[in-house]
């Protein structure tokens, strides 16, 4: 598949993307309270590391295989603090900064969508954005959980 070069420019953008996705979550973690919250931001972080590895692929005419539909089961959370205190505000400043990032990398990603000739890597790029958009739901979740939205 040979790329256009606006789907050159947009998969630059939606690399620069998810490697700003792996730095947050990864340094998220490491700054994260809660046992919970610190694993699915590893978790999350190595997701974004498949789609930067996918998206280098895509950049060299290739599309990848799909690695599931974004569908996998959503953990569930317990809460963990029964007050508010620092490291409350702490790990909620922290989701709310990576579920704002989610936001705006899925609607790139919408974008990508209806730019990209090749039917293929559409759907690719499709599987992706649901896999960002479920991330999302998982920080909401456990946001939920500990009455942080």
């Amino acid at each position: 598949m040979t790329l256009t070069q606006k789907e050159m420019s947009l998969l630059k953008d939606l690399k620069d993307q998810e490697q700003l996705c792996i730095d947050k979550y990864t340094k998220h973690a490491s700054c994260a309270v809660d046992p919970q919250l610190k694993n699915l931001f590893s978790q999350l972080a190595s997701a974004e590391t498949q789609h930067l590895q996918g998206l280098c692929e895509l950049e060299k005419g290739t599309v990848p295989q799909q690695n599931g539909s974004g569908n996998s089961q959503m953990p569930t959370f317990t809460k963990y603090h029964n007050s508010e205190n620092q490291d409350k505000k702490n790990d909620c400043y922290l989701c709310t900064d990576l579920l704002t990032g989610e936001k705006g990398v899925s609607s790139l990603y919408n974008t990508c969508i209806f730019e990209f000739v090749d039917e293929n890597a559409r759907t690719y790029l499709n599987s992706i954005q649901k896999q960002e958009q479920n991330h999302g739901k998982m920080i909401y979740d456990y946001m939920t959980a500990n009455a942080m939205y």
